[in-house]
């Protein structure tokens, strides 16, 4: 396992970070306690150091799961977790207010069993709190120590702008990472979040990066699956690691070209598409959602895959879709 920058912070984590959103979901698509453990084990053994959570996932489960795991190998960990997402009934556990990101953290810390949080994500934008205030909270959290560096997540381009503008403005910690969904089937961040942490030294830690299961090869068209993969909010068909919006002809044009490149490389789709993400630019580190050991042997192994230039350029292509506008206007004022 190779280690990157995060973004321009000093804080280096491993190219792969385990993804840990279904640990504990009492779920068809669930991980039990008994296999995240193990797969955490593995994780570490091959070198990977980088964790991903959120306060969200199994209401809290995934980390306690993750702080059991970890115990006195903290040290050796990079754990990040998410804030903003309802944790109760209560209308104040919920949001990006003061009140819930310092009562949210201190739960996550009690729940991580741990001293501080690597890694603190807005998991996405509230438009009831000032931007201000959630920045401010943020910040002192940094200070005091509960949290070493920030995130950002699931916010447009414009509001992640601002956000590091009234940072730097303010002298208060900054946006070092910014997860968002990003995979060979879903490249609509290339349009204006890939440049915006390009330019501004913000490391993209992709999620969703196999298209929901997509890009492993196991589904066939006409062949939908019994169980969705879903996110937060919405019907089946809403969220965005959905059937319906995976099932397109570019995207099994796309699917058709990455196995061709596995077999020719003797690997699997999932190793040649993470490797793929891996070559992009600004991509610290790749989110693999692994539910099962086997799942997980198989994402490792794409760290062991390099693709070519050549490689990359024929997916790249194989996988392009027309830029909207003003992007494509602005890149041809570029050439």
């Amino acid at each position: 396992m190779k280690y990157r920058r995060l973004g321009n912070s000093g804080l280096l984590v491993s190219e792969l970070a385990l993804g840990t959103m279904v640990f504990g979901e009492n779920s068809a698509r669930g991980t039990s306690e008994a296999d995240a453990l193990r797969m955490v084990d593995m994780f570490l053994d091959a070198g990977g150091n980088h964790f991903d959570v959120a306060d969200v996932y199994a209401g809290g489960r995934a980390e306690e799961i993750v702080g059991k795991a970890l115990g006195a190998r903290r040290n050796r960990a990079i754990v990040a977790t998410k804030v903003r997402w309802p944790m109760g009934q209560d209308p104040n556990q919920v949001g990006l207010s003061r009140h819930h990101i310092v009562e949210a953290v201190e739960e996550s810390l009690r729940r991580l069993n741990a001293q501080h949080i690597d890694v603190l994500y807005m998991h996405g934008w509230d438009a009831w709190t000032p931007l201000e205030e959630s920045l401010r909270a943020f910040d002192d959290l940094v200070r005091s120590g509960k949290a070493r560096y920030i995130g950002v997540s699931n916010f447009a381009a414009w509001q992640s702008m601002k956000a590091l503008g009234l940072s730097s403005s303010n002298g208060w910690a900054q946006f070092v990472a910014a997860q968002y969904q990003y995979s060979l089937v879903l490249r609509d961040v290339e349009t204006e979040i890939l440049p915006l942490c390009e330019s501004e030294g913000v490391g993209m830690v992709p999620w969703g990066p196999l298209g929901g299961g997509f890009l492993s090869g196991k589904y066939r068209a006409g062949q939908r699956p019994g169980v969705s993969q879903g996110r937060i909010g919405g019907t089946p068909d809403e969220w965005e690691e959905s059937w319906a919006r995976r099932a397109t002809d570019a995207n099994w044009e796309t699917l058709a070209a990455v196995e061709a490149l596995a077999a020719a490389r003797g690997a699997t789709p999932s190793q040649i598409s993470l490797a793929w993400l891996l070559t992009r630019p600004a991509v610290s580190s790749v989110v693999v959602g692994a539910r099962t050991p086997d799942q997980l042997t198989d994402n490792l192994g794409s760290v062991s895959v390099t693709l070519h230039v050549d490689e990359a350029n024929t997916l790249t292509a194989a996988s392009a879709c027309p830029q909207p506008y003003p992007a494509r206007a602005v890149n041809n004022q570029s050439r």
